[in-house]
């Protein structure tokens, strides 16, 4: 199938949720913990010569502005225009009570001198600025990309109320074309903070915003014969070869700021949107095979809770591979059924009652 806007993928949508992406995101947290768990006790791989972590936060950024922003288009189409405050309502409970929870139990831990803070380290942690903060400690340290989604959270949904689609995308596109400048002037020095390029949002977000611009044109180009052509010949098959050739750049830094990372963030766009799209043909099959599936819906709250386990730095029995990784598991899946899906069930049972029924152009 390769209509985008067929029953299939609408239903999907409808939901909430679009085939493949779970598929996706449990591919890309295959890539980070594989890349932390290099170097930790009893690992069977010491070292690694590829920006794998890089690449699996990436997918996930991309991901997420490719979804988030079809959401508020279908919200924006359906109603005429965005419930901000329902939006924040919604994120809140996904995002805050594993958060917040993994973040008591790290301070707790910290008091009793199991694992090490810096300073700050809880204060940038609990308001999502972990990717304005360095040196930071290895417990709370990949905070920095949670930070990174909600403060797309909050400037992107805000950006369309205010500006509207046609502008907001346009927006986007200028932010997507300047970041390249901006992480090469931070890396000569002319910005500060060169130590966080890649963490600071505006050194990152444009991968996110990649995804924004590709949901805002996703029915123009499926409408365009020739990129329907494009998806389905071999030429599309640059597309993985500039991402692969990706996870190699970052010896070459100027190279890989200002031409790699914008060609690798559209080349995944175009993956993303034709996984989407071709999710019954045989990669699309794996993609959406039931385990793989699974693992992805569990990608939060693995990345959430894997740091505490999966340290090179530590040579605690509990950082230590295997028990690392089945610990960190454990850890995820112990957040995502006794924290975050019963906040979720008590967030739809809440939803009616805050927010009512809304009516199509309302």
């Amino acid at each position: 199938m390769s209509d985008a806007s067929s029953p299939s993928t609408a239903s999907h949508a409808a939901r909430g949720r679009f085939p493949s992406l779970d598929g996706l995101r449990a591919i890309s947290i295959f890539l980070v913990l594989f890349s932390h768990a290099v170097g930790t006790v009893g690992f069977p791989v010491k070292h690694t010569y590829v920006a794998s972590a890089e690449l699996g936060v990436r997918v996930f950024f991309v991901i997420s502005g490719y979804l988030i922003s079809l959401l508020l288009f279908a919200e924006q189409k359906r109603y005429g225009n965005i419930s901000l405050l329902k939006f924040y309502y919604r994120r809140a409970f996904r995002i805050f009570p594993a958060f917040y929870v993994m973040i008591v139990v790290v301070a707790g831990l910290a008091a009793l001198d199991a694992v090490a803070l810096g300073e700050h380290d809880l204060i940038y942690a609990v308001t999502y600025t972990t990717n304005y903060h360095y040196p930071r400690a290895w417990s709370l340290g990949h905070l920095w990309s949670l930070a990174v989604e909600e403060q797309f959270y909050l400037l992107w949904p805000a950006a369309l109320m205010l500006l509207g689609r046609k502008r907001g995308l346009w927006a986007a596109g200028l932010f997507i074309i300047v970041s390249p400048a901006i992480r090469i002037a931070t890396l000569r020095g002319y910005l500060p903070q060169p130590e966080l390029i890649g963490e600071s949002f505006q050194t990152i977000g444009d991968s996110i915003a990649t995804g924004c611009v590709l949901a805002g044109l996703r029915d123009r180009l499926d409408a365009t014969p020739w990129f329907a052509r494009l998806q389905h010949s071999v030429l599309f098959l640059a597309a993985p070869a500039v991402v692969v050739a990706g996870l190699f750049t970052y010896r070459w830094p100027a190279i890989d700021y200002s031409v790699v990372q914008p060609a690798t963030n559209v080349a995944l766009a175009l993956i993303i949107h034709w996984a989407v799209v071709n999710h019954d043909g045989v990669i699309g099959r794996a993609l959406n095979w039931r385990p793989l599936v699974y693992v992805g819906t569990l990608s939060y709250s693995l990345y959430l809770w894997q740091q505490l386990f999966i340290n090179r730095h530590s040579t605690m029995w509990y950082c230590q591979f295997p028990a690392n990784i089945g610990l960190a598991c454990a850890a995820g899946v112990a957040s995502f059924y006794l924290i975050e899906q019963p906040m979720l069930r008590l967030r739809e049972r809440l939803e009616p009652r805050l927010f009512g029924q809304r009516k199509q152009g309302t």
